[in-house]
């Protein structure tokens, strides 16, 4: 059979980097572009996937040849991108790439892993304990699985032997309505990139397209008012009679213990919504009749996703964390985290993208300000613009001065660099800073800049 190419316009996003790994992995040629890589931004994304024998070129048009196939972008990818006039002039096949992941996805054994929370945590979950149980499942994932990631493997991909293939299944570009699982999970609902009842739609069209069973989160109260028609559902929760619960549940910032129908589990993750993600692996991994042994053998090895409540460091008292949380849901689930372990939060908070802050604004300033205690200080620096057309019609400002209505510190500093002499100002022993947002691969360098400041405080 043929070997085909492949070129990825930006190959650095989280989701065409996990593709062009299981191609490359497969046999395939693959190639990419990304304007980080012309920046010099994120250098040891493209050194991995060169480590793999994925080649990287400026997106200038010069990675597309006689001998490229397919050229696949992404919903971000604009008409006048020198790589699309490249394959349009060339006459190459452009594929997107949700289409490209349903071509992999819908003749195998797929499991899908949706919900405007925690779908990546659980994609990853099932990924490992499927993987772990021997069953050798391919894996495509939206973050990085601490246990795979190393010198050369970004750690959000993975080519298995079998049938099974297991993804995170992406609602925000509507894409998730293409695939036909034959296990879905659907972890809940809320205001993210769309209106919840857009969303809801979408979630009903991909039970309508699962097989087999659809695992749902009975905890979620927006799930609940949708009138799923499938003759297969499995449901898991912390606080309702759900098909899969959690009793005995002990609590702590970096490691929980509970029970399900008498088995102890433990993960090494924090907050209490890590056990509900949990559950929700658990359901799945069931379904494929893993044992209950396997399944708390692998979840007590499972090292979590980067990016996701990353301890940076501890200094004098202080301890630095990198998490991923950008819409409300998330924030206070961040939050409400680290206030198990510690007395105070010096929260920084960059929002992604003019449209969806704009969208989530009041929700966004309602997460801080329910959340937030009177001596927690929140910094947010302006909005991260990832290039494109975008309306500018928000500043960050205008989030900071709604917290600041409703009580709390808050406080606009729109150059990120300048919030680090901000926190030396402020911080003391027994703090938490937390930093957060999406989209920006340069926050955990960030983090680490201020752990750094502190060590000469």
């Amino acid at each position: 059979m043929k070997r085909l190419s492949y070129h990825f316009i930006g190959i650095g996003g989280i989701g065409m980097s996990a593709i062009a790994q299981v191609m490359k992995e497969q046999g395939q040629v693959v190639s990419g572009s990304d304007r980080n890589y012309d920046k010099n931004i994120i250098p040891d994304v493209f050194s991995k996937l060169l480590a793999q024998g994925i080649s990287v070129h400026p997106q200038d048009g010069s990675g597309i040849t006689k001998d490229t196939d397919y050229v696949v972008i992404s919903s971000a990818i604009e008409e006048d991108n020198q790589d699309i006039k490249r394959a349009r002039f060339g006459n190459k096949k452009i594929i997107r790439r949700a289409n490209l992941l349903a071509e992999m996805f819908n003749p195998m054994y797929g499991i899908a892993i949706g919900g405007t929370n925690g779908k990546t945590t659980v994609s990853c979950m099932v990924g490992y304990i499927l993987d772990y149980a021997g069953l050798s499942p391919t894996i495509i994932v939206g973050g990085c699985v601490k246990n795979y990631a190393n010198t050369s493997r970004l750690g959000n991909a993975k080519a298995g032997r079998s049938n099974i293939i297991t993804i995170e299944a992406d609602e925000s570009d509507g894409s998730i309505v293409l695939y036909t699982p034959r296990i879905s999970v659907i972890t809940n609902v809320s205001k993210d990139h769309k209106t919840i009842e857009e969303i809801s739609e979408m979630f009903v069209t991909l039970s309508q397209n699962t097989r087999d069973t659809l695992i749902l989160n009975a905890d979620c109260p927006h799930l609940k008012k949708i009138n799923f028609q499938h003759k297969n559902i499995v449901t898991y929760g912390l606080h309702s009679s759900a098909t899969i619960g959690a009793k005995n549940i002990i609590n702590k910032l970096f490691q929980s213990t509970f029970t399900v129908d008498g088995h102890s589990f433990e993960i090494n993750l924090p907050g209490i919504y890590n056990i509900s993600n949990a559950l929700a692996a658990i359901a799945v991994a069931r379904c494929l009749n893993i044992s209950n042994d396997t399944i708390a053998g692998a979840l007590r090895q499972f090292k979590g996703v980067q990016r996701r409540m990353d301890i940076v460091g501890k200094i004098d008292g202080v301890t630095v964390i990198d998490d991923y949380a950008h819409n409300p849901e998330k924030v206070k689930a961040a939050l409400n985290a680290v206030k198990l372990s510690y007395k105070r939060v010096i929260a920084i908070f960059q929002p992604h993208g003019y449209g969806p802050t704009h969208f989530m604004k009041k929700e966004l300033a309602d997460a801080f300000t329910s959340t937030l205690a009177p001596q927690d200080i929140l910094f947010m620096p302006e909005i991260f613009y990832a290039g494109g057309t975008a309306e500018k019609n928000i500043s960050s400002a205008d989030i900071v001065e709604q917290i600041n209505d409703g009580g709390k510190n808050a406080f606009f500093i729109e150059k990120r660099e300048d919030i680090i002499p901000a926190i030396k100002q402020h911080v003391r022993a027994g703090d938490c800073i937390l930093v957060m947002g999406a989209r920006d691969n340069t926050l955990t360098g960030f983090c680490q800049k201020i752990l750094h400041s502190l060590e000469s405080h």
